[in-house]
């Protein structure tokens, strides 16, 4: 039986595709060139609700639930790749920390910005030493006084540039490993807090990726996340609600390359009639669907099983795997049936495969993906 979306999930649907195909995509070519960061398009976002989807509305959020979320998500997706990971990685590993773990101070301090658009959030974990293997990072907080200094240098981070707050994770005890690991809010242009080097990117590009670098950088102990050593927790708890985000952005990118496949082939003339009418085009095609609505249908199901207080961390991983190794087979796919014009930039088809290479790399490779549903499986 097919996933059915209720009434309130519909008429997100319905509201976010009108402005998503609107607003969003009509411009996502001409930033893709230029690498300008949609901040205008973001605003119109947090006036719909769509920068703070599940967080309560007593903290300026829209109050949602998680298949909502993955809905809204997939629809910016089909228009703008770049877009939907910024919001994607300012719902779920900006916004998602600081309201589940987060005191009132910094729930009124900085989520009520960040669930209104009115800031843009970002995640600082990945260090050039420690990306999948978080214990080996860095940098270190220490205490001092009445409050932290941080030191470390963070890389790979979305929206790092354009961000306005930024949670950080840091040691704060080492020889306790793991258990050693804290997080903190800490807002842009604190003394000691740097952007370092913006990446050059294959896809995404109207997304910043940069290098942070804290030096010295003083923050107040109120801006702590949970308590001393919660660090580790509230990033693997984050990075689940994430990769729904990321197995949404797969299934509305690869959405927009069947579509985008279905309209050449239908339009593509050889021997005498359209492409579409070869059995090889056919299979193609069929299959990329059939993969694609089972994408959704595992999304769907995990956002669910989120959305009833259920643990699916190793249901998230399996959506993320799927999706985003499904994406690059289906990018590949819409490539092939354009031929040699998908080799070309003027065709969208060029900038969904580059697009769609990373969805198996960040927050969490596919291998990680792996290894975290074996564990289930296997009972470690």
């Amino acid at each position: 039986m097919a996933f059915e979306l209720n009434e309130e999930q519909k008429m997100i649907k319905a509201m976010v595709r009108d402005f998503a195909r609107e607003e969003v995509m009509p411009t996502s070519g001409e930033r893709d060139k230029s690498g300008e960061f949609p901040r205008h398009i973001l605003k119109q976002m947090g006036g719909l609700g769509l920068m703070g989807m599940n967080v309560p509305a007593e903290y300026g959020g829209a109050g949602v639930d998680t298949v909502s979320y993955s809905v809204a998500l997939q629809e910016i997706a089909y228009a703008c790749a770049s877009t939907a990971v910024i919001m994607s990685v300012h719902n779920s590993v900006a916004c998602g920390p600081i309201y589940l773990f987060g005191s009132e101070f910094l729930k009124d301090t900085y989520l009520r910005p960040l669930a209104s658009g009115k800031k843009i959030g970002s995640f600082a974990l990945t260090e050039a030493g420690a990306g999948s293997d978080p214990v080996s990072q860095r940098a270190r907080a220490v205490r001092d006084g009445a409050g932290y200094v941080i030191n470390g240098t963070k890389t790979f981070i979305t929206s790092g540039k354009n961000s306005d707050i930024t949670v950080v994770t840091a040691y704060t005890d080492r020889d306790r490993k793991h258990r050693g690991i804290s997080a903190f809010v800490v807002e842009k242009g604190t003394p000691g807090f740097h952007v370092g080097r913006v990446e050059d990117k294959m896809g995404l590009r109207a997304s910043d990726t940069t290098e942070l670098i804290f030096e010295d950088c003083r923050i107040p102990k109120e801006n702590l996340l949970g308590e001393e050593g919660d660090g580790f927790v509230i990033a693997m708890v984050s990075l689940d609600g994430g990769r729904i985000g990321i197995a949404s952005q797969s299934i509305g990118l690869s959405q927009a390359c069947l579509d985008a496949a279905v309209g050449y082939a239908k339009e593509r003339i050889q021997f005498g009639r359209p492409i579409s009418q070869f059995q090889g085009i056919r299979w193609m095609i069929a299959d990329m669907a059939t993969q694609i609505e089972a994408a959704r249908f595992l999304t769907y199901s995990v956002a669910a099983k989120k959305d009833r207080g259920e643990n699916y961390s190793a249901e998230a991983s399996m959506a993320k795997v799927f999706a985003s190794e499904m994406a690059n087979r289906v990018a590949y796919q819409a490539l092939q049936i354009h031929g040699g014009y998908g080799y070309i930039k003027e065709f969208p088809v060029e900038r969904y495969y580059r697009d769609a290479r990373v969805l198996t790399l960040y927050e969490g490779t596919s291998e990680i993906q792996r290894r975290v549903i074996a564990n289930h499986v296997l009972g470690k």
